[in-house]
C-alpha cells in the first residue's frame, strides 16, 4: 500500500509540474473505482461516464492544490461524490446513497500493471501512452474525432457538440462513446504489450 501511495504521490508531482502524462496514468489507474463510487448515486452508465470524466476535469483542474494529507483516490473519492451529489441537485433529485463506502471502493482491483511505478524510467517509458492516444484520435472517423475532441478536449457540453455539429443529442452521445471504447482497447493493447516486452526482458 505504501509503495502504490509513494507512486501516485511521484505522479500528481509530476502532473503538478505540467506533465499531463503523469495524470492520464492516474485516470487510467482509478477510473474504474471512481466509476465504482458514481454508481453508488445513479445508475445510467452513460451519465456514470459523463460524471467520472467530469470529476477527473475537476480534478485536473485542482491538482495544484493537493498536498498529500490523504492519499489520491481519497481526494479522487471526494471530487466525485460531490460531482455525483450536484448532478442529482441540478435534476432536482435527492442524492441517496445506494452502495460502497471508500474502504469497499478501494478493494476494487487494479491491474496489476497500473499499480506501481517504482522507477522514473518506467514512468518515462509510459510516453508511449500518449503517442497511442494522440495516434488513435487521429485515425478514429471524422464524426467520432470530432465528437471526442470537443468533448475531451475543449470540454463543451453535449448541447454545445450537438449545435456545433449539427446533430442531435443522442447520436453525439453514440459517437463520443463509440470513441472512447476505440481509445480504450487501444491503449489496454499497448499496455498488455509493453507487459509482455518487460516480461522478455526479465528471462
Amino acid at each position: 500500500m505504501e509503495r502504490t501511495a509513494d507512486a501516485d504521490l511521484l505522479l500528481v508531482q509530476r502532473a503538478q509540474g505540467g506533465d499531463s502524462r503523469a495524470f492520464d496514468l492516474l485516470v487510467l489507474k482509478y477510473q474504474h473505482k471512481v466509476a465504482s463510487v458514481v454508481a453508488k448515486y445513479v445508475s445510467e452508465q452513460d451519465i456514470i461516464e459523463d460524471l467520472v470524466q467530469d470529476s477527473f476535469i475537476k480534478a485536473y483542474r485542482a491538482i495544484g492544490g493537493f498536498r498529500g494529507d490523504a492519499g489520491f483516490f481519497t481526494w479522487m473519492y471526494r471530487i466525485a461524490t460531490n460531482t455525483a451529489k450536484n448532478h442529482l441537485e441540478s435534476m432536482g433529485r435527492k442524492p441517496s446513497y445506494r452502495g460502497k463506502d471508500i474502504d469497499e471502493v478501494v478493494k476494487i482491483d487494479t491491474p496489476e500493471h497500473l499499480r506501481d511505478y517504482d522507477t522514473p524510467d518506467n514512468l518515462l517509458a509510459k510516453n508511449q501512452l500518449d503517442r497511442q492516444l494522440q495516434k488513435t484520435i487521429a485515425d478514429l472517423p471524422d464524426d467520432l474525432r470530432v465528437a471526442i475532441t470537443l468533448r475531451e478536449f475543449e470540454d463543451r457540453s453535449y448541447q454545445e457538440i450537438s449545435d456545433i455539429m449539427d446533430t442531435p443529442i443522442g447520436t453525439v452521445r453514440s459517437r463520443i462513446f463509440r470513441a472512447r471504447e476505440v481509445i480504450e482497447t487501444e491503449l489496454k493493447h499497448l499496455l498488455t504489450d509493453s507487459d509482455r516486452t518487460e516480461s522478455s526482458h526479465a528471462i
